[in-house]
């Protein structure tokens, strides 16, 4: 409030837009924002684990899926990130068979690895 002296020399008081700042609140605004974002920020490090993946003794392995159905295996050991797309294409070569990978009915993939001591272990030959 701003006091005004009249034509008769009595002072009455008058309210002034000029008092107060239009743009206060704007830098309010800009604060809650910021600290929504910081906040934002943290709970999406926290979500998808990316804490390790900054971590350079950490070794970390994520499996990402895309939308398009596209898969990516990103492995991180020490310094060094390699990024892997899976493919449907089949390979070719020598090798030995380790065991068995078998889907169970609520999707959970089980590996069950070959042992020549124990036949009941051992998959069954084609």
């Amino acid at each position: 409030m701003r006091f005004v002296r009249s034509k008769r020399g009595r002072a009455h008081a008058t309210e002034s837009v000029d008092d107060e700042d239009p743009l206060a609140g704007l830098a309010n605004l800009f604060d809650v924002s910021v600290a929504f974002i910081v906040a934002l920020l943290i709970a999406l490090f926290a979500l998808f684990s990316s804490g390790a993946m900054l971590d350079k003794n950490s070794s970390v392995t994520m499996v990402k899926t895309s939308s398009d159905g596209s898969t990516e295996i990103i492995t991180k050991e020490g310094a060094e990130i390699k990024v892997q797309k899976v493919t449907d294409k089949s390979l070719s070569g020598q090798g030995t068979r380790l065991g068995t990978a078998y889907r169970l009915a609520n999707g959970q993939v089980v590996y069950v690895p070959e042992d020549e001591t124990n036949p009941d272990l051992r998959s069954p030959k084609k």
